[in-house]
């Protein structure tokens, strides 16, 4: 057993001892409460160690630590309670302590030696029962974000949706009413985001008015956080969204989220936004039912339609559906899916009315970073290829592309991104970058959401006809990216500015994530170029869904 050691004891003999009562304990406490633990970020701190004054019924210490944490922790709150109390208290030694753990009894009476302390069991601690109940009760278990029963339908139909893919060809403008016969929200006014290349998802607003007021709100906001903010929490509709960011990932509670994620490498989320209730990233089941019965009708509307409303102006298409009612399989509801042309020329006109030119206002207007060349699932990273290891790759590589200049070998390796991703998207990719004339340029440029004011540094690829594309997004303080740009940037100094991009195949076989020689289709010599010289300064997740 650990003691304390003499100068310790020391300084707590000459603490004045009170005529007090303390009570201790250390308990488990809902996963709500946990924090991070300070000794191991990596695990959750969700105990609880209390040291209570039972004579004056006040709190001394509290302290978060691990479940795996021993009773050291116990006695180091307690020592805190003694010297450093919290609130008013004064300095001071108890006369007894009172605890409901025969183990932690026989420890502390073994660690608190020579202080004049009585340590004695009691199997109840009223004051520290009454406080952990108070924190118990003060907070519920969270509710999944979707009723159990409807869980693996939904994200059934989600999966669908994210296969189709709307987002390609439709942007915010470009609304879509899905009429459900017999329900209370009668049409829902569905809203694509996701052609800006930073959010994917749907927004079902409950009105034509809600949709057309926000609209509105974030024209009159411009720049201001708050203001977008502000419209943003002003919405009446469902929402679908999809979280690309690969530290969301679904609870482990949750399976079909899980599987949901293994497959898409995206984490779904639902919820509800309401003038009167904010956001609410829960469906009720009524809301279930209803998101269920449209997400199936746009997915049989998408595969039959989509390809068609790909033309510049936007056609008028409907479709009628009969979905199976969720609730009650053996009867079906009717439902009718339409584009609205004149709402989508409306939404527009209001764009321009507000001063707004199409080349300046990101609605509806071409991306300034196109997010569709590199596939979605693609494993991209920053690193070096040895100088050996290049020449061979030059010579046996499907697609070279020559960095058409001599350039320094002085660096411990040629700087290249790498894109792996399946053989058939490996390929198409490829064929991409060579029909717009080849790599012109790699660059990272600083972006910013304004809601969270999370920064990131966006990997871009440049091509010959001057369009930018969204390779990888990284956060600017993930330690890991630092380091890896840092080198990234002393190698292409070295040598002048060269770099490469390569591409592999192999993303879901056994070398996903570290392709070897024979998994490299292409390599694309070229430059790192400067973020100013892309001119794009510091770019802003558009807020809709943050």
């Amino acid at each position: 057993m650990t003691a304390l050691n003499r100068s310790t004891r020391r300084r707590l003999q000459q603490l004045r001892q009170i005529p007090s009562v303390w009570e201790g304990d250390r308990r488990s406490l809902l996963p709500e409460f946990g924090v991070t633990s300070l000794d191991n970020p990596g695990r959750k701190a969700n105990h609880c160690i209390l040291w209570v004054d039972g004579t004056e019924g006040m709190v001394r210490a509290m302290d978060m630590v691990s479940g795996e944490v021993g009773h050291e922790a116990i006695v180091r709150t307690l020592l805190q309670a003694m010297e450093y109390p919290q609130g008013s208290a004064l300095p001071a030694r108890p006369q007894k302590i009172v605890v409901r753990d025969r183990e932690i009894q026989f420890f502390l009476r073994g660690v608190l030696q020579e202080l004049d302390i009585t340590i004695e069991y009691a199997p109840e601690l009223p004051i520290i029962d009454e406080i952990f109940e108070g924190l118990q009760s003060a907070v519920k278990p969270q509710p999944p974000q979707l009723p159990p029963e409807h869980e693996a339908t939904i994200l059934e139909a989600t999966a669908d949706i994210w296969q189709d893919a709307p987002w390609e060809v439709l942007d915010e403008e470009k609304i879509i009413s899905v009429e459900i016969t017999g329900a209370d929200v009668g049409t829902l006014y569905v809203s694509i985001l996701g052609m800006l290349g930073m959010e994917y998802g749907l927004l079902m607003y409950r009105s034509i008015d809600s949709l057309k007021q926000f609209r509105q709100r974030v024209l009159a906001a411009g720049d201001s956080p708050e203001g977008l903010e502000e419209a943003f929490l002003e919405q009446d509709c469902l929402f679908v969204t999809f979280e690309q960011d690969g530290n969301l990932r679904p609870d482990e509670e949750s399976p079909a989220a899980a599987e949901f994620y293994a497959q898409a490498g995206v984490t779904p989320t639902f919820g509800n936004l309401h003038p009167l209730e904010g956001m609410r990233p829960i469906l009720h089941e009524e809301e279930a039912i209803t998101v269920l019965v449209a997400l199936k009708a746009l997915h049989r509307f998408f595969q039959k339609s989509l390809s068609r409303l790909e033309q510049e102006d936007f056609p008028s298409v409907s479709g009628n559906y009969r979905i199976p009612n969720p609730t009650h399989p053996d009867q079906k509801i009717s439902v009718k899916v339409a584009t609205l042309p004149n709402l989508a020329d409306e939404l527009s006109e209001m764009t321009i009315a507000a001063g707004f030119p199409d080349e300046d206002f990101p609605f509806g207007a071409p991306p300034l970073l196109n997010n569709h060349l590199v596939p979605s699932e693609s494993f991209y990273s920053l690193g070096a290829m040895s100088w050996d290891v290049l020449e061979l790759l030059r010579s046996s590589v499907k697609f070279y592309q020559e960095a058409g200049a001599e350039f320094p070998t002085d660096a411990d390796g040629f700087p290249v991104i790498l894109i792996q991703t399946s053989r058939p998207k490996a390929a198409e990719l490829i064929e991409a970058i060579k029909t717009a004339g080849g790599l012109k340029a790699i660059c990272f440029n600083p972006g910013e959401d304004p809601f969270s004011e999370e920064r990131y540094d966006l990997g871009v690829l440049q091509t010959q006809d001057d369009e930018l594309h969204l390779f990888g997004e990284f956060h600017e303080n993930d330690s890991v990216h630092i380091q890896a740009r840092k080198k990234w940037d002393q190698r292409c100094k070295k040598t002048k500015g060269y770099c490469g991009l390569i591409i592999a195949r192999g993303l879901k076989g056994a070398s996903s994530g570290n392709p070897q020689f024979n998994d490299m289709m292409a390599l694309f010599e070229t430059r790192c170029i400067a973020a100013q010289d892309l001119g794009l300064g510091e770019l802003q997740l558009i807020p809709y869904l943050e």
